[in-house]
């Protein structure tokens, strides 16, 4: 398979790139072992991986032996069979919140602008994008004949209506609308206006967007909004309520690679190739995400009841037993993101900075993600990826462990050990419910040695452990006291994640200081000043510890060798360029 390999990138992005593909601040969500959409990373110098760790731990390595594909694989001509962790069924780009609804999704729509491999944009549904001198009036010119997958036209009517759902008062998605700043957004937000003054319809392949000011996000914003045709999700949408659209989360239709032809929760979702695409009929006739796990995805993978697989873990073991197979080409990149735990920062005993800070320096994060990741994956401490222009070291504390320190500040907080060892403040003994994925070797290392430094700080943990899903549905209804998972990150620094009542912010956590430098940097255009607003946003972030950073990590993708045309990067995942994978004959 011949695939472009992009290394390290710095991405410099600037005021004057016509951005698009996914919002900023549509981070996703995603289990702690899986492999699609976070990185690597370190903050002690000392740790620094040198040049021949990372060659020896990143790049692309080709299958060896063809002849040792299984028939299985080798007869199938017409489908590729793509192993991963169960979507939740959210088939709507305006609720998607996990990693794999957001896969499906890639395939079903288009929008004006989309992601490139080095992290800047392009345009795709747009012929070409006018923005004026003062950058408040954005013209986007739709490419001629585009239709969605029933054949119906797509104009810019369409765009229009999906601005109106994310402007809907109901709209309760993880975008924050109202912040692209739109000309008259709040008045329909209110419900004081059916229309949203600020968009103007020129002709069909025509629309301009008038704005009150402009950010540094303010062409991805724009751009990166994936079109729902009206025809099909206004029929019977009202303005105040987007039940009606909410309904048909399982029953999309767009106008992108591919058609949504069967979804079984918890086995398969069945995609058919979109013979109207605007690029040209997909090369593959048939791609089906296939559910997995990490006890299932070697061995399916290795039968041929698979083609490609992202989520085995990135390991030593994992990487030589995939060479062994002989037919499975590799790529290791840095992984845009990071694993996390954390906190529900609504219970008292979580509002404490110094207990926060307890818990990280009396964990040993270290020894954890070294019994995982060995050297595909280093412990961090800012939640940047450091592919990210934006990633810092300087005056980022590291958290080292040490039980003393932790012990300390937790008799400072006045949680201080009872007769029994156990700490206790004001009757209450200091007991942790935690949360976390079953069948996950991030879980199965975390556990153990998590007990064991809490059970020496006086602390006891209650462990479940439950599907991926179920603790998303724990985080959405604040139904936990700590869990572990991972975000996947955009190619901008900007994100809802730690920002007071953000829409991606579970956490419950706020500080006015993020929030404003947050805003700020979004604020900002040069590069090099949002650059030094964000190293000050990340520096309070490390004191303040809204959650227990983990691990950035390589992000492992196996793929059968007959397959060849996919462009996957730490940026672009791989339903971006499904479209253009051919099966050797």
């Amino acid at each position: 398979m011949r695939k472009k390999w992009w290394g390290f990138i710095i991405l410099t992005l600037s005021f004057a790139l016509m951005l698009g593909a996914c919002s900023s601040g549509n981070n996703s969500a995603e289990p702690p072992a899986t492999n699609n959409g976070e990185n690597t990373n370190t903050t002690d110098p000392a740790e620094t991986p040198t040049e021949s760790d990372t060659e020896a731990t990143e790049g692309f390595i080709e299958a060896t032996d063809m002849s040792l594909n299984p028939v299985a694989a080798v007869n199938r001509t017409d489908t590729v069979i793509v192993g991963t962790t169960d979507p939740k069924g959210v088939f709507n780009p305006l609720f998607m919140e996990t990693a794999y609804d957001y896969y499906i999704n890639y395939t079903l729509f288009d929008s004006f602008t989309e992601v490139q491999a080095d992290g800047t944009y392009t345009n795709s549904l747009a012929e070409k994008v006018d923005v004026s001198e003062d950058g408040l009036k954005y013209t986007y010119h739709l490419k001629p004949g585009v239709t969605f997958g029933d054949g119906t036209p797509l104009t810019v009517k369409d765009y229009y209506f999906t601005l109106k759902l994310y402007m809907d008062a109901s709209y309760d998605g993880q975008s924050d609308p109202l912040s692209w700043h739109i000309v008259g957004a709040n008045e329909y937000n209110e419900g004081k206006s059916s229309d949203i003054s600020g968009v103007k319809i020129i002709d069909d392949q025509t629309v301009e967007i008038s704005l009150t000011e402009y950010t540094a996000l303010t062409p991805v914003e724009l751009g990166g909004i994936y079109i729902l045709p009206e025809h099909y999700y206004g029929k019977d949408y009202k303005q105040g309520n987007l039940d009606s659209v909410k309904k048909l989360n399982d029953k999309p239709l767009g106008s992108g690679q591919y058609k949504l032809v069967s979804y079984s929760p918890g086995q398969e979702v069945v995609l058919e190739s979109n013979e109207s695409y605007f690029r040209g009929t997909p090369n593959v006739k048939n791609v089906i995400f296939r559910t997995t796990s990490e006890t299932t995805n070697m061995p399916m993978l290795q039968q041929g009841e698979t083609d490609m697989q992202d989520g085995i873990s990135v390991t030593e073991d994992n990487v030589e037993a995939l060479k062994a197979m002989g037919f499975v080409n590799i790529s290791l990149l840095p992984n845009n993101g990071y694993g996390y735990i954390a906190f529900n920062h609504k219970l008292p005993k979580f509002s404490d900075v110094k207990v926060r800070q307890a818990l990280v320096f009396g964990l040993n994060r270290k020894e954890i993600v070294e019994g995982i990741y060995g050297p595909y994956g280093n412990v961090i401490n800012i939640p940047q990826s450091n592919v990210s222009w934006a990633y810092t070291e300087e005056n980022i504390e590291t958290y080292e462990f040490d039980l003393e320190k932790a012990g300390q500040l937790l008799d400072e907080a006045g949680w201080t050990l009872n007769s029994k060892g156990l700490r206790e403040k004001d009757g209450e003994v200091f007991k942790v419910n935690f949360s976390a994925t079953a069948d996950n070797p991030v879980v199965d290392a975390l556990l153990p040695i998590m007990t064991q430094n809490y059970k020496e700080l006086g602390i006891e943990i209650v462990a479940e452990t439950l599907d991926f899903n179920a603790i998303m549905d724990k985080s959405n209804t604040g139904e936990y006291e700590m869990y572990f998972a991972a975000w996947g990150l955009t190619p901008d620094p900007d994100n809802t994640v730690y920002i007071t009542n953000g829409s991606q912010n579970d956490y419950g956590y706020s500080n006015p200081k993020v929030d404003e430098l947050m805003a700020k940097g979004k604020k900002t255009l040069d590069v090099e000043e949002r650059r030094a607003i964000y190293t000050e946003m990340y520096q309070e972030l490390n004191k303040d510890v809204p959650v227990i950073l983990m691990y950035q990590r390589k992000n492992m993708v196996a793929v059968n060798g007959r397959l060849d045309g996919f462009d996957i990067s730490p940026y672009k995942d791989f339903p971006f360029s499904l479209y253009q994978v051919q099966i050797a004959q």
